[in-house]
């Protein structure tokens, strides 16, 4: 079920009104359930099984580990729990991509291998919630946490509807005791969520989706275009992939607060950041905390006697952080790239620390263009769908040779107005969230706000069934 959808338009509202008529918070905790094992089976209802497996099994390892005093036996329940988790992304996800590899490796020595294709369709969400759960496991095994008594109580942490299918990454010490709270209609809250939401739904089917369009015509046909065109719509598509998830984990945020549940907040102003490491903790910003937790730092992080270990863990961690939203050397490439930023970074700031004129605002504005920049070219590997349509759109983006626009000059027109206005929004932001902002402005301008977004909407809306992008990792 897609948030822009007229089905999560009769869902939530309904799902939102029996949740305050229902007194008890456990009977409103079986209801969000239920609930979401609906919004997960209305996708397809077969693979809610694979989610309560996931559940399922880090239940229990959870609370094998807790209960035993055998260090072997908390391991066995620990990989247990790590091979299940990885074993459904691997079949889901990384068959193929492996399968195929193999096949072209040992094509290369003339030896005969029988591909064996895995035509299953990706779960929606898999990558999302089997980090949720094997996050949960591990926390209880490093005794950060005391597992989950009750199943229903555990299986309604993975499967809170609003953050479900693409985030946040919650923890279970930060979600779960929201759910053990009795959360009363609260006019100002919901009207929050309810401006949170709107937000959301306008990044989306108003700014993001209007990038779309453009980003499809040339990345279908990248031999077609140079210079300006790509140049142009490298640009849209880092507008469009912050606008599609931004407005996705929006939509999620309001809903949760309708509700009462507060969720993480998933970006932070990520295209105003001065450098790569100040991008990673505004980008993405669950599933970044969950590759350095789970990830570096058990690979040593910072405490690695060397820097090269330290950079050599730092690059294993994009790397992974790459693959994990896709099986295609695209994305491995993607988070390579990012690697190499940051890891150049620290290297640049190692050998010349902090420059005297780093403290001007002008070097400053030079910094966030240059990390804008070098960001949105990465994101031509993450949106291409093989290296040599990369290759080709990189090739081609140099290539000045005839500087002309394909494109029909009012839509293009539209299209940077739309991303300026989010730009806009950004730069309040630096200093207070919006909803914030628009909330304490007079009555005549917070309305005049309000209408304008409306009829923007509704002139420049795309309105068809237009899935999220993080939905298909």
């Amino acid at each position: 079920m897609l948030f822009n959808s007229f089905q999560y338009l009769l869902f939530f509202p309904l799902t939102a009104m029996i949740y305050f008529l229902l007194k008890e918070v456990k009977h409103r905790k079986i209801l969000l359930l239920l609930a979401g094992w609906f919004f997960y089976a209305a996708w397809k209802p077969e693979y809610i099984f694979l989610l309560l497996l996931s559940t399922l099994v880090d239940f229990v390892a959870a609370k094998q580990i807790y209960k035993t005093g055998n260090i072997r036996k908390k391991n066995m329940f620990l990989i247990l729990s790590i091979i299940v988790n990885l074993g459904i992304l691997f079949g889901f996800k990384y068959f193929n991509f492996f399968d195929r590899n193999l096949f072209r490796f040992l094509s290369v020595f003339n030896l005969e291998y029988s591909k064996t294709f895995n035509d299953f369709i990706l779960p929606v969400g898999i990558s999302f919630y089997t980090f949720q759960t094997m996050s949960y496991t591990i926390d209880v095994y490093r005794k950060k946490n005391i597992p989950e008594n009750k199943f229903w109580n555990f299986a309604l942490f993975v499967s809170f509807f609003p953050q479900l299918v693409a985030g946040p990454i919650e923890r279970f010490s930060k979600l779960m005791p929201q759910f053990e709270k009795k959360h009363v209609f609260e006019y100002k809250r919901v009207t929050s969520g309810l401006k949170l939401i709107f937000w959301g739904f306008f990044q989306k089917i108003v700014i993001a989706d209007s990038m779309q369009r453009f980003v499809e015509i040339v990345y279908s046909n990248p031999s077609n275009y140079q210079g300006l065109d790509i140049l142009l719509v490298t640009l849209f598509f880092g507008v469009q992939i912050y606008g599609d998830f931004s407005g996705y984990n929006d939509i999620a945020r309001g809903s949760a607060r309708i509700l009462g549940y507060e969720l993480s907040i998933n970006f932070n102003l990520p295209y105003f950041s001065k450098s790569f490491a100040e991008f990673w903790r505004r980008w993405h910003i669950t599933l970044s905390s969950w590759f350095r937790d789970y990830v570096y730092i058990p690979l040593g992080g910072n405490r690695s006697k060397t820097k090269i270990r330290i950079y050599f863990n730092l690059m294993i961690t994009f790397v992974l952080s790459g693959f994990w939203h896709g099986a295609s050397w695209t994305f491995i490439i993607w988070g390579m790239l990012h690697g190499i930023y940051y890891i150049s970074e620290r290297l640049f700031n190692s050998r010349f620390g902090v420059l005297v004129f780093y403290k001007y605002k002008l070097f400053k504005v030079f910094k966030i263009i240059f990390v804008f920049a070098l960001v949105n070219f990465a994101w031509i590997f993450f949106r291409s769908k093989s290296i040599t349509i990369a290759y080709t759109l990189i090739q081609n983006l140099f290539d000045f040779s005839l500087i002309k626009l394909s494109f029909d000059r009012t839509s293009v027109a539209i299209n940077i107005i739309l991303s300026s206005l989010l730009f806009i929004v950004h730069f309040i932001e630096r200093k207070k969230d919006i909803i914030t902002f628009v909330s304490e402005q007079n009555l005549i301008v917070r309305y005049s706000i309000y209408y304008t977004l409306i009829l923007i909407m509704i002139g420049f809306g795309n309105f068809g069934l237009q899935e999220f992008i993080y939905f298909q990792f």
